[in-house]
């Protein structure tokens, strides 16, 4: 396939097949986690585990994919009809509520790749409602599913699947959503199978080679755009839940020739808190920030990050060993990691790196497990985007590690015993500056029954920095009944309890 229009189809092709496995599970997930605000992602991948192509869904699932999909595809034997089902987070995953489905396509005896879909589960069986509890050990956030054959030749394993229900305690909901996304891989394999039919499997093979070097290509060129050097930067996690505060992350970002190394080194060491990550995690972040500095029709493929590679030590907060907790890690840690790696590349290419965004996806989980009245709800804010060079930032948004939706509130009055008395843009929080940082947001829940909330939030304690004597956003804060509440807790309310959550704005970039 040597035409650039030919090039350009098969991608587009293979695109697609990671688009409508997402648009099944958008419409077949019975829980509004992953119905409604979409919180999941879908991708494909080739023999040997390398990525080929994903959906615009979640920077943090895909990136992790990417990065450890191939551990995954060697520890397994892979035979036709079998789909695989893994949360470990030290064996592929992110954090234990998200959960990884894989399945192999074998076409004439021949395995010719993957397609995998990653999504978050509000009940994965966590110490808490919402499971993303204030957790010290891996086994405390809920059922750790390592590799695990859950669709044998086509048939579900009833066994596996009764275990992960009773964890859950959530049957109905859970078996829809795992429904779903047998369903989306189903019809991924199908669509993956028609297109290597229609090439054959020579051309097919041939093509994503082909594509990986276009992508190597187009990654290059704009990596070389950044000068030679080393670049470090550092900033902090607020603190773990565990009453360890100002965590540091620590990046060195060499680059050489358009080759690039990131170095944690100088990160804190793994916390007895939750917000410790497995260095796939961290890949995502690092992934997700020079992907952006790459041109638009980059393809998402393994080629597009050949150039790229990092390091952290064992043990620290981004190569936590087990049984570290990582619940917050995921979703807290990753942003963070984003935004110690823009902060050394802004040493670089000052005119094309913003100001640091909100900073948090801002998780909010509750629920009740009481008889009769069992339920789980977990969701996560936009917040404000840091301004750049080119324009202000976006006000009330999800930023950088999240793609996620808001879950509407017609949906969460109906699903939940909940009322959303406040929802709106939180005015004047973004920072100041030639160009103002985003304005962050306000959400506020009143309870119509007794429950449990767990919070795990960032950027409480230290702000979003502006840059090029930008000012910084507004930190956000937590609320009960009008009170402050730390940025990580668990706690009970009442009925007519009200709780609000403000996300920080983002910085601000010029002097203004």
């Amino acid at each position: 396939m040597n035409d650039a229009v030919e090039l350009s189809i098969f991608a587009s092709r293979v695109e697609a097949v990671c688009e409508e496995m997402g648009a099944v599970l958008k419409r077949a997930a019975f829980s509004p986690n992953i119905r409604d605000r979409c919180d999941f992602s879908c991708a494909v991948f080739d023999p040997e585990g390398e990525l080929c192509a994903q959906a615009a869904h979640i920077p943090v699932h895909l990136g992790s994919m990417a990065f450890a999909m191939r551990d995954i595809v060697g520890r397994m034997e892979w035979h036709p009809g079998d789909m695989v089902v893994v949360n470990d987070p030290y064996l592929g995953g992110t954090h234990l509520p998200d959960i990884t489905v894989i399945a192999p396509l074998f076409l004439h005896h021949r395995l010719m790749g993957f397609v995998a879909n990653r999504a978050h589960h509000a009940n994965i069986g966590g110490d808490s409602p919402g499971s993303m509890p204030i957790s010290g050990r891996l086994d405390e956030e809920g059922l750790v599913i390592p590799p695990t054959t859950l669709v044998w030749a086509g048939q579900l394993d009833e066994a596996l699947m009764e275990r992960i229900v009773a964890a859950t305690g959530s049957p109905v909901e859970t078996r829809g959503d795992f429904s779903a996304q047998v369903s989306a891989n189903a019809n991924g394999l199908k669509r993956l199978e028609e297109l290597v039919e229609s090439l054959g499997v020579e051309r097919y093979r041939s093509s994503l080679a082909e594509l990986n070097d276009y992508a190597e290509r187009l990654a290059r060129s704009a990596l070389e755009a950044i000068p030679d050097g080393h670049y470090a930067f550092t900033d902090y996690l607020d603190d773990d839940g565990k009453g360890h505060v100002d965590l540091p992350i620590c990046a060195t970002v060499t680059v050489e020739g358009g080759r690039i190394h990131v170095d944690f080194t100088g990160t804190a060491a793994q916390t007895p808190g939750n917000v410790n990550c497995p260095l796939s995690v961290a890949a995502a972040g690092v992934f997700y920030v020079f992907r952006c500095l790459m041109p638009d029709q980059t393809p998402a493929c393994a080629g597009t990050f050949r150039s790229i590679t990092l390091e952290a030590p064992e043990g620290s907060l981004l190569n936590a060993q087990r049984p570290a907790a990582v619940a917050a890690g995921n979703v807290e840690t990753s942003s963070r990691v984003v935004d110690a790696v823009c902060g050394a590349l802004a040493g670089a290419i000052p005119e094309r790196i913003p100001a640091a965004s909100h900073g948090s996806m801002n998780n909010v989980a509750m629920g009740a497990r009481d008889t009769g009245n069992y339920w789980d709800y977990y969701e996560t804010m936009g917040g404000g985007m840091g301004a750049g060079a080119l324009g202000g930032g976006l006000s009330a948004v999800q930023t950088h590690m999240t793609n996620t939706l808001n879950t509407p509130i017609e949906v969460l009055e109906m699903a939940h015993p909940l009322r959303v008395s406040r929802y709106e843009v939180r005015s004047g929080s973004g920072g100041v500056g030639e160009r103002p940082g985003g304005e962050g947001l306000i959400r506020e829940f009143e309870f119509l029954a007794p429950a449990q909330v767990t919070l795990l939030t960032e950027r409480r304690r230290r702000s979003p920095w502006g840059l090029a004597g930008g000012g910084e956003g507004k930190a956000g804060e937590n609320l009960l009944n009008g009170e402050p509440l730390p940025g990580k807790t668990t706690l009970s309310v009442a009925v007519g309890d009200r709780l609000t959550v403000i996300s920080a704005g983002g910085g601000g970039w010029g002097n203004p």
